[in-house]
């Protein structure tokens, strides 16, 4: 095999750059492949692409085992490549801002791989074909995979009978501005909910910031529970970025599918209110991802339900 390191200039910075230049180009056109052409967010993306930088920039790099150098041309690879995802609006600062954390611990994993390969050279040449070759693979695979369902309920009790709460379910007036820090970074928040008709069949409109939440009533057990389907949807997120940012994640990769208030009424006179959401995400690792969504969809939950608690007890 070619002694890929004997190629590159000896000169410490100038192999640095080189180093970084390669390794950046040939990721920028993995995640080009990856969400434009297999349209997946997954495990290639997110966890196969940061191994492949660490171990790229780390192989290529090596000069004189300066290991802590080649942990350097690792990140610097990866920070580059969030850089060029933002100016040319592939990708949008809050996404990115979510990925920091698996994505830099994997990255200086696959760092820490190369370093571990430092002297088998034909292994390290063979290792890193073998995730090259892995990430258009995983991508292909994954795009056949059908996403979890999810749930998240999150309950309030509120100083009022059911009948009161239940008028301020079925719709409320405009919210006040968001103080909570996730909302002030473009995640999309409720502004107010309206509803045309009564009972099964009954179209519920939740206006979020990016648009409304369709909601036919599928279920109205006055003043006990609202079940509703969602027949549509806005974007999840305004995304940060220099640009207009309009990334694929933003379109049915986030998607609420149904949700529901329970009114129960307790033994003091008041209500305990729950609100559930079910949805689904085709972004993976799910175990990761659903950290963010649950927490998320919890703070739209506790928004909302704060929101008739104040209302129900102070009409």
């Amino acid at each position: 095999m070619i002694n890929l390191r004997s190629i590159l200039p000896e000169d410490s910075r100038a192999r640095l750059l080189v180093s970084v230049a390669i390794t950046v180009v040939m990721a920028g056109l993995f995640s080009i492949i990856t969400i434009y052409y297999f349209k997946t967010y997954g495990i290639a993306l997110f966890i196969l692409l940061p191994i492949l930088i660490g171990f790229c920039a780390t192989t290529l790099y090596h000069h004189k085992r300066n290991v802590p150098r080649s942990h350097s041309a690792a990140f610097l690879s990866f920070f580059v490549l969030c850089l060029l995802l933002l100016l040319f609006a592939i990708e949008g600062l809050i996404c990115i801002a979510m990925a920091l954390p698996i994505a830099l611990l994997l990255t200086w994993m696959g760092s820490g791989l190369a370093n571990l390969f430092y002297k088998r050279e034909n292994g390290s040449q063979v290792l890193l074909l073998i995730l090259i070759c892995s990430i258009p693979t995983t991508a292909f695979v994954e795009k056949e995979v059908l996403p979890e369902l999810n749930a998240v309920s999150t309950a309030i009790e509120i100083k009022a009978s059911p009948e009161v709460v239940w008028h301020n379910v079925i719709e409320f007036p405009e919210l006040a501005k968001p103080t909570e820090f996730i909302f002030q970074t473009g995640i999309a928040y409720p502004i107010n909910a309206v509803i045309k008709g009564k009972g099964v069949g009954a179209i519920r409109h939740c206006n979020f910031t990016t648009g409304s939440f369709i909601e036919p009533i599928t279920v109205w057990n006055q003043p006990r529970l609202l079940q509703f389907k969602v027949l549509a949807q806005p974007a999840p997120m305004k995304e940060i970025s220099f640009w207009d940012v309009d990334a694929p994640h933003l379109h049915d990769y986030f998607v609420s599918k149904k949700g529901q208030f329970k009114l129960t009424r307790l033994a003091n006179g008041h209500t305990r209110l729950e609100g559930t959401t079910w949805y689904y995400h085709n972004i993976k690792p799910a175990f990761y991802w659903r950290l963010w969504s649950n927490y998320i969809v919890h703070k739209i939950h506790e928004r909302v339900l704060s929101h008739i608690k104040a209302n129900s007890e102070n009409p």
